[in-house]
């Protein structure tokens, strides 16, 4: 299965985390709040930034609520990018 990168867990984003790891998929997961330990229980792996989290999937995404969360994530400091 694929390597996938999901930044964001909120109330969309943990579950849409939960069901790509139910399905067998490796997950590596940011969000500026600790990861959930459902998720981190079922497999999933936290990290420290999105940096990371770009350094180990093929496949990136993001759920945060608006446009500046997006650049933030993607292009700010320890962003997306720069892994």
């Amino acid at each position: 299965m694929a390597k996938v990168g999901f930044v964001g867990l909120g109330i969309m984003g943990a579950p849409m985390a939960g069901h790509l790891i139910d399905a067998g998929h490796e997950l590596y997961l940011y969000d500026i709040k600790p990861v959930p330990a459902e998720l981190t229980g079922k497999g999933g792996v936290a990290c420290a930034t999105g940096t990371d989290v770009a350094k180990n999937a093929d496949i990136i995404i993001t759920m945060v609520p608006d446009t500046p969360h997006v650049a933030a994530a993607l292009f700010g400091e320890n962003g997306v990018a720069a892994g």
